[in-house]
């Protein structure tokens, strides 16, 4: 029998990274931002250079790598695991990852993938994400449709993006608020247990780590 579950207990709290309650397309903000970007350049409050370098920074210091480099961990040393459920803020400073470095607030929870549970998350407010740990979120996790349907038709959402969760498996829905991000720690594929972290960590995807997709047991 399909299972399908919804976790959300706590009220969305909107601060400066959050959308606003009425939805719009990503075309929207992406007009805005552009908009934005170029009034500040008239202005001579920044200049192109600047803005790139501050882009190129969040990327290279907050993408999805910093998950993959935990999940890895968790996979090879059973005790790291066991403190990254409990304490995962604690788990990622033993890596050298803080939170702090984002001011992230709030609380961060992982779920793990299990053979008889898939977790997947979502915001259906707004853009809720870990960002110190999986950088920016993507446009389509932002969007109307994929906020609205993955508490309604998980199953349907998953297939569109190749992931078929077998029916005697609970698919188990995390929505995501200003004080409470989650981070799925998907299933070691078969197969891989003789590999290192750095191997490990290059097959986790970002999709993988919201739920949306599995890790493969070979890097697309």
């Amino acid at each position: 029998m399909s299972t399908n579950h919804h976790d959300h207990d706590h009220a969305h709290d909107h601060d400066h990274e959050h959308l606003p309650e009425t939805p719009f397309d990503p075309s929207y903000f992406q007009l805005m931002e552009t908009v934005v970007r170029e009034l500040l350049i008239e202005k001579g409050l920044m200049q192109p250079e600047d803005i790139r370098q501050a882009v190129d920074m969040m990327d290279s210091r907050t993408g999805s790598e910093r998950a993959a480099r935990v999940v890895a961990r968790a996979w090879k040393d059973p005790e790291f695991k066991a403190l990254l459920l409990s304490d995962p803020f604690a788990a990622c400073e033993q890596l050298g990852i803080s939170s702090g470095d984002y001011k992230m607030p709030g609380e961060l929870r992982v779920v793990e993938n299990t053979p008889g549970t898939h977790n997947v998350i979502v915001c259906t407010l707004c853009s809720c994400y870990p960002r110190f740990l999986m950088g920016i979120p993507p446009d389509w996790y932002k969007s109307r449709s994929y906020r609205s349907r993955m508490v309604v038709e998980p199953r349907e959402v998953l297939k569109e993006f190749g992931t078929q969760v077998p029916e005697d498996v609970a698919v188990v829905v995390h929505d995501s608020t200003a004080d409470l991000r989650f981070l799925v720690l998907p299933l070691q594929p078969a197969g891989t247990e003789h590999l290192s972290e750095q191997e490990l960590a290059e097959l986790i995807t970002r999709d993988a780590l919201i739920g949306v997709t599995t890790v493969k047991a070979q890097a697309a």
